[in-house]
């Protein structure tokens, strides 16, 4: 299976070294629950805990009752006590984050039972640890101790950084970011890169932050100084521990890699998992699992394990073998880095000459004929890579014990687990056949445009293998492991069940009476804010004529409603035409009209907050997350359903996987896709109870198609207007100024 594979790629980093662990003694009695008598939840006073007359009531002078915040809360207060699984759509507006923080501090309290928090964003997790939680403390009137871990990538290495602060000279593109880097390092408590003034580069950073592979344990003469290991010691006691998606896959795969789940891993042990915006836990898996190498990648790990300018010799490999009784095995190593750089660029030749004009093409049966040439030089570099960190582990097992202090000895390890794990990936490859639990794919991408004006070559291809399917990855180190996991989302029905969601994210193999599904809706009048407008005159979007008609209803819109408007596509090349040509009609409006690239996304997000007048043009990262409450935002424009691009390898690998167990890939799969990611972009409009306004679909396929109506179902009840674009106009003025 690809976790059990992966484990022998990522292993060190997943499953860190012993080491690493040091100060992660276990969570008070977190390991003895099977001798300890469990305290249930008493749901109704937890309930009572956010009802009127209840202490929130009491703490705020604008508290106003939720009926439905206080049923979800007693709902997962149930799956704590019963060791369920919850699966919770909560509408916006519900209080979901209340819903569940409150349990989950009773459990923690009572139990003595570690509770850990996923969520997909940065802005979700600030929240809760700076303002949620500590609101929940003072609710219950007892403090917990709780921490937002991060990734140890996230963290600066003071070995590091003081080693490569001291060879600055090597470094000439990265020179001032590392100056700047270290004098910022004197003044930080905590070490964490999202506390830097700057965004440093992704060369600089990774050239001084905490590596596993790269981490000396107690032998570190920083070891007490350390900011990973003084965040693991605060987790080890934490009863509330906040991450992201991607760092608790990270700790899951390396307990199904071997770690087990009663020691400490990435995180400390748990058996009590929140899942806060689930939709997307299916493509973090994805992500998460997935594995990709390009070009640069490939270099970059080489030359800094050896490279040659004139007659000087560099790198770590040359660093070790001063120490190592294998030291005339370097003598080898120039014609070798030489013989995989020519491989590379046979590899991106033969993959340029199969994509031709295609962005995007899959190993399968139909193509493998033509991945034939390609598949010959992937197999040609990953022989060449293997004598390379073959050479590398030989003069790296010549260094005696005594001088593995060495700083190089420990870098080389990181470069070595790279390229040992990218070799595995070229060899995959050439075995996709042998493989079908895995989708082997490739693309090409552009330089962004700094870098491509110094590049002879602005594209480059990258070679991916994803998982199939993650559904019973998730089953077997998620749901069969933990004693409860809540998932919880605005948006995990389509139509009117949450049978696609489970099914694609493994809920459908647990046992049915383990499951509860529920839904509670937000409490925000839609029926008296929210105008549901379809022109029916549109062309359909599979007509030629589509693109222009678009082009001139937008701007129109965009007046009816004096700007205010968030415009959701799913082209870029449609969302940048339609751009231009609203920019050139409207000449004299007196807002922005600003397109998703022209600045960083959080900047764009300001500048629309703080104009209320501006229109923002946006693609796939602005269908969600995005909260603009108020009068900058009256109206969504969605020009078309979101369905996923049939082009895409990944989704078309899964699709056919469907038609061939004789089911329905459309139905089954493409149009629940495209619903959750509907009711995303819906969701943007009404962000607290007094917003107003109207999601305007250009596209009459929802009105039109039997399809259509899983969309309808999945909104919640609102005013609709289905007519033609010159009346709809009309009723979006008065519906947003009367």
């Amino acid at each position: 299976m690809c976790s059990q594979r992966r484990s022998s790629l990522r292993g060190a980093e997943r499953r860190g070294n012993p080491e690493n662990w040091v100060g992660m003694e276990q969570f008070e009695d977190t390991d003895s629950q099977e001798t300890q008598e469990i305290q249930l939840i008493d749901c109704e006073s937890a309930g009572e805990l956010i009802a009127s007359g209840g202490t929130l009531s009491k703490m705020s002078e604008t508290f106003e009752e939720r009926p439905v915040q206080i049923e979800l809360l007693k709902n997962i207060a149930k799956t704590f006590n019963q060791n369920h699984i919850g699966v919770f759509e909560a509408g916006t507006g519900v209080g979901k984050s209340y819903a569940y923080l409150i349990p989950s501090f009773l459990w923690a309290l009572q139990n003595k039972e570690r509770v850990i928090i996923s969520t997909g964003t940065i802005n979700l997790q600030q929240q809760l640890c700076e303002k949620d939680i500590p609101a929940v403390e003072k609710i219950i009137g007892k403090k917990l101790k709780f921490i937002l871990m991060k990734g140890r990538q996230n963290y600066i290495c003071k070995r590091r950084l003081m080693e490569t602060a001291s060879v600055l000279d090597l470094f000439e593109d990265e020179t001032e970011e590392i100056k700047k880097i270290a004098d910022w390092e004197e003044t930080t408590n905590t070490g964490s890169k999202s506390d830097l003034s700057f965004m440093p580069s992704e060369n600089a950073w990774t050239k001084v932050n905490s590596e596993s592979d790269a981490c000396m344990g107690k032998r570190c003469p920083f070891f007490n100084e350390c900011y990973v290991m003084k965040v693991r010691k605060q987790a080890a006691s934490a009863s509330i521990i906040v991450v992201n998606h991607h760092l608790l896959f990270a700790d899951i795969e390396s307990r199904m890699s071997g770690v087990g789940y009663d020691e400490p891993s990435v995180l400390p042990p748990y058996r009590r998992i929140i899942f806060d915006e689930a939709h997307g836990i299916e493509n973090a898996a994805t992500s998460f699992f997935s594995e990709s190498v390009n070009r640069f990648k490939l270099i970059k790990l080489v030359n800094q394990m050896y490279r040659k300018r004139k007659s000087s010799e560099f790198g770590h490999l040359c660093s070790i073998a001063v120490f190592s009784k294998n030291e005339d095995k370097v003598q080898e190593v120039y014609a070798l880095t030489a013989r995989i750089k020519n491989a590379i660029n046979n590899l991106e030749l033969a993959a340029k000459d199969l994509l031709g004009h295609e962005y995007s093409m899959r190993l399968y049966e139909a193509t493998a004929r033509q991945f034939g040439p390609f598949l010959v030089q992937t197999t040609e570099l990953a022989d060449s890579l293997g004598e390379f960190t073959n050479l590398v582990r030989v003069i790296i097992e010549g260094v005696a014990d005594d001088d593995k202090e060495a700083a190089p000895f420990w870098e080389a390890k990181i470069v070595l687990r790279r390229l040992d794990s990218y070799v595995v990936l070229l060899k995959n490859f050439a075995l996709w056949d042998e493989k079908r639990q895995n989708v082997y794919w490739i693309q090409k991408k552009r330089l962004p445009p700094d870098l491509a004006r110094q590049s002879d070559d602005a594209d480059y291809v990258i070679l991916t293998e994803t998982p199939l399917d993650i559904s019973n990855l998730m089953n077997m180190g998620v749901y069969e492991e933990m004693s409860s996991v809540i998932c919880t989302s605005a948006t995990l029905r389509t139509g009117r069940d949450f049978k696609y969601w489970c099914s694609r994210t493994g809920i459908s193999y647990t046992d049915p009476e383990r499951v509860s599904c529920n839904s509670f809706d937000s409490p925000f009048p839609y029926d008296k804010n929210m105008l549901f407008a379809i022109p029916n005159d549109a062309p359909l979007p599979d007509k030629p004529e589509f693109q222009q008609w678009i082009e001139m209803a937008i701007p129109r819109l965009i007046t009816a409603a004096e700007g205010r408007t968030l415009v959701l596509f799913t082209s870029y090349e449609s969302l940048r035409s339609a751009h231009n040509t609203t920019v050139h009609m409207l000449k004299g409006f007196g807002g922005l009209i600003m397109k998703q690239g022209d600045d960083d996304n959080s900047k764009l997000l300001e500048k629309f907050k703080n104009d209320n007048e501006s229109v923002l043009f946006a693609t796939d990262s602005f269908w969600q997350g995005v909260d603009i409450p108020g009068e900058s935002l009256s109206q969504v424009i969605i020009v078309k359903l979101p369905f996923t691009v049939p082009n895409d390898p990944v989704f078309v690998a899964r699709s056919e996987a469907i038609e061939k167990r004789g089911g329905n890939s459309f139905m089954e799969m493409s149009v629940p896709e495209a619903v959750i990611k509907f009711r995303q972009g819906i969701g943007r409009l009404i962000r607290r109870s007094d917003d107003k306004g109207v999601v305007t679909v250009l596209d009459r396929r929802i009105y039109e198609k039997r399809y259509g109506m899983n969309f309808i179902q999945s909104m919640p009840e609102c005013k609709k207007a289905y007519e033609p674009l010159n009346d709809l106009t009309e009723k979006i003025k008065r519906f947003i100024f009367d």
